[in-house]
């Protein structure tokens, strides 16, 4: 782990101490687009203490891919699943700030020096999440997202984190929570498999402390699985399995396309 003088952390835990970032990819034949994932993340201006990339059962060259880039620690998790591969990190990691980001995401230079000020102490902030801009999709699509971010996201998150205490807006490819936030609810839910994960974690840190969502805080990622499937498919399969795991504590999706590789 670097020096956190050297990596400029400048916000410190109650004891005085840095606070430490592990930054963590969990990836699932990704092969193609994880280098420019790391690199995005080697070249933050507040650099990651740590960078773990889990490698998900791949078939194609994700763990090299990893692993020829500096400073980076591949683990190795032999059962497929996106949250299996995210609690494998968990376990792993030594970071004050757990910032997970999928695969086929880029990272803005200022992502972790803007995550990093959201958790000044003291404060009872135990999770953060920021939008998506993507990088490959049609204008009517960037829209959409766009609409949702400004108009839908903010008041959504309100009324169920703020009003109602029982859940958050949670963007699953794009969140920092604290470690100790997390082994406090047990880590996350393994039983789910994909659809309704971010949801299920919002919800269960909505118990221990406060979520905010952070429009600064967004990244670059890749509209694959709407040019898969439609964007009235993926709109309502998010709807659907927020609403249902919100509210029944269980997704109702429990199989998914899987887009990658």
């Amino acid at each position: 782990m670097r020096d956190a003088a050297v990596t400029g952390a400048r916000y410190r835990r109650v004891d005085g101490s840095a606070l430490t970032i592990t930054a963590i990819v969990c990836a699932y034949n990704e092969a193609r687009y994880l280098p420019a994932c790391l690199f995005s993340l080697l070249t933050q201006t507040r650099p990651p203490d740590e960078i773990l990339v889990v490698n998900n059962a791949s078939t194609d060259e994700t763990a090299t891919a990893a692993s020829v880039v500096p400073g980076v620690q591949v683990i190795e998790e032999p059962q497929t699943g996106l949250v299996i591969a995210r609690e494998a990190a968990r376990r792993r990691a030594t970071g004050d700030l757990l910032v997970y980001m999928d695969a086929d995401c880029r990272a803005p230079i200022f992502w972790l020096e803007r995550l990093e000020r959201r958790f000044r102490q003291p404060s009872s902030l135990v999770g953060a999440t920021g939008p998506y801009r993507f990088y490959d999709w049609d204008r009517t699509g960037r829209g959409l997202i766009r609409l949702y971010d400004l108009a839908v996201a903010p008041p959504t998150h309100f009324l169920i984190h703020q009003v109602l205490k029982m859940g958050a807006i949670l963007y699953g490819g794009n969140f920092a929570v604290r470690r100790d936030a997390l082994a406090r609810i047990g880590g996350f839910d393994a039983t789910i498999e994909f659809h309704g994960e971010d949801t299920n974690l919002g919800r269960r840190l909505t118990a221990v402390g406060r979520i905010e969502l952070c429009p600064d805080c967004w990244v670059w990622t890749s509209a694959r699985r709407y040019r898969a499937m439609g964007k009235r498919r993926v709109f309502g399969l998010y709807v659907r399995n927020f609403w249902s795991e919100l509210l029944g504590h269980r997704p109702a999706d429990r199989q998914h396309l899987d887009v990658r590789g």
